[in-house]
């Protein structure tokens, strides 16, 4: 452990500071707020964040078919809102349709949450894509909040997200 002191010295005498451990990256985390910041109704058109671009679109099923080309990237995704955390907004699915069974993207939003009601929208986001092996805490507070959970032939909870920076919703 290094006191005070003896920072100030090193800091003084020009010698480097030292470093955290890089923290370990974990899923992304549903995390309830204050809900007088959801938005009451969408209605019409719903945007906030980054400005999403017009082109360069990937379709929710070419992203699931392939989620490893994906990784790591920033892209713009096209599909239709499927479910939405209902306690606050801070979370959507993203399917091929509305009524599409099957796996999801999860979105979660970086700086904003959207109408609890958008289930049924179309949406286009800009956002980072992930695939997060999810702990069994997560995957049932997902399932607790309407959430259909994918689980791999392993039988881990395991899903391609979308850390979005920005996006459109449109009845």
């Amino acid at each position: 452990m290094i006191s005070i002191a003896s920072l100030s010295l090193m800091l003084l005498s020009g010698a480097p500071a030292p470093q955290a451990a890089p923290a370990k990256q974990e899923p992304m985390k549903c995390e309830h707020g204050d809900a007088a910041q959801a938005p009451a109704k969408l209605e019409g058109t719903f945007a906030k964040g980054d400005k999403v671009p017009a082109e360069g679109t990937v379709a929710v099923k070419d992203l699931l078919a392939a989620p490893e080309k994906h990784a790591g990237k920033v892209v713009v995704v096209q599909g239709a809102v499927r479910q939405v955390c209902q306690k606050m907004g801070c979370w959507m699915e993203l399917a091929e349709s509305k009524d599409a069974k099957g796996p999801g993207v999860r979105v979660m939003f970086k700086g904003f949450v959207v109408p609890k009601d958008s289930a049924g929208a179309s949406a286009r986001l800009l956002g980072t894509v992930k695939i997060a092996d999810l702990s069994e805490e997560t995957a049932k507070h997902y399932a607790s909040e309407g959430a259909s959970v994918a689980r791999g032939a392993d039988g881990k909870a395991r899903e391609v997200q979308l850390v979005a920076t920005g996006i459109e919703l449109r009845r």
